[in-house]
């Protein structure tokens, strides 16, 4: 049975060479022809096309999943700043109504004949507080305070003779709010020099 692959091999050896070309090299010979070393190096080649090609579709996919998540995480936080600021506008039309509110109870304080209304009005005024302090609206704090320009806004300056009140607000002339920690409205106040 050996006897018959070795001739059969020996044969198709003897057509190849009598063919003139051999397709494939022997394992008797490591030379190549001109045509087959071309054929390899062209496989050679194209994959290392290839191998670029998936690298550089890699790359982009990789760029465009980052840009993605980016996005994402952009929408989500101006989604969230909008919730939070949401009613901004709404409340910002709503505090002169408090300024209102706060002449009022002022012109009615000291006034026998209409202590009910005053007591009225400023039960109305402390439940609009209440309700704009549960939406994250807080009044800033300044009479007293020394003059910070992020949160208020100096009107007027007065002298006065005290050391410790120079720099410091003498006297509120329009409270300013803020909206969690975002500011509203600066606070008009009028500073010690």
């Amino acid at each position: 049975m050996e006897n018959q692959k070795e001739n059969t091999e020996n044969q198709e050896l003897e057509n190849n060479v009598s063919d003139g070309a051999a397709s494939e090299p022997t394992p008797d010979t490591d030379t190549l022809t001109p045509e087959q070393e071309a054929q390899d190096v062209e496989p050679a080649a194209e994959n290392d096309k290839m191998a670029d090609a998936a690298a550089e579709w890699q790359d982009k996919y990789i760029r465009l999943a980052a840009e993605f998540d980016n996005f994402r995480k952009r929408t989500l936080k101006e989604k969230m700043d909008l919730i939070a600021n949401g009613g901004e506008d709404v409340i910002k039309a709503i505090i002169p109504v408090v300024d209102d509110f706060e002449r009022a109870i002022a012109a009615l304080d000291g006034k026998e004949q209409v202590a009910a209304e005053c007591e009225g009005v400023r039960l109305i005024y402390q439940k609009f507080m209440d309700i704009l302090k549960s939406k994250g609206v807080t009044p800033i704090e300044a009479l007293g305070k020394p003059l910070d320009v992020d949160f208020h806004d100096a009107v007027a300056k007065v002298p006065v003779e005290e050391v410790d009140k120079k720099g410091t607000v003498i006297d509120v002339v329009q409270t300013g709010y803020m909206l969690k920690d975002k500011v509203l409205r600066f606070a008009k106040v009028v500073v010690g020099e």
